[in-house]
């Protein structure tokens, strides 16, 4: 999958992600992100690794979201489990993110600071554009961004990590763990 087709795929998802949270259909997203994994996927030429890096983002981002839900600082109107954790569509939209970084993100690898930057303003940026969709609501605007800011510049550069390390993608691979031993 190239670089321009991984970035209008997650697009598409995204939207269909926080248009459905936001109208009570929360289903729609993850259908559109199983059809953007699946597409995925059928790229990968290492379809284990993807799928690992696929499943720990998912697990980063369940953490991460249910402690800004359990905080208060966020909530969601549809496709909740509990009052304390995040809904099942905003866990399947870490997957659909998890599906650019070996592809449309990889231009971030090796770079940190970069990837720190980019995580501190586009994490928020895409919660406030949510919010602006309908699908969530920053309950406390300056806690909550603030929290999506320190949050996301953290998670970055570890995602970015993780994406080298679990790189099922065709192209130049570079793995850190290798490189150190």
């Amino acid at each position: 999958m190239g670089l321009f087709v991984n970035f209008a795929v997650f697009e598409i998802a995204w939207l269909s992600s926080v248009i459905g949270g936001a109208q009570q259909m929360p289903w729609i997203g993850p259908v559109a992100v199983l059809v953007a994994l699946v597409l995925h996927l059928r790229a990968a030429r290492k379809p284990v690794e993807e799928i690992l890096l696929l499943l720990t983002c998912a697990m980063i981002g369940a953490g991460f979201d249910s402690m800004l839900v359990a905080a208060g600082w966020v909530t969601y109107k549809a496709g909740l489990f509990s009052e304390y954790f995040a809904p099942y569509w905003i866990i399947t939209m870490w997957m659909l993110f998890a599906t650019t970084l070996n592809v449309s993100m990889r231009w971030l690898r090796g770079k940190p600071k970069l990837a720190a930057f980019f995580g501190f303003y586009g994490g928020p940026a895409s919660y406030i554009a949510g919010q602006e969709l309908g699908g969530i609501v920053l309950v406390n605007q300056v806690a909550s961004l603030l929290a999506l800011a320190i949050g996301w510049a953290i998670m970055m550069p570890i995602l970015m990590w993780l994406s080298e390390n679990l790189d099922g993608m065709p192209g130049r691979r570079r793995n850190w763990i290798a490189e150190r031993s």
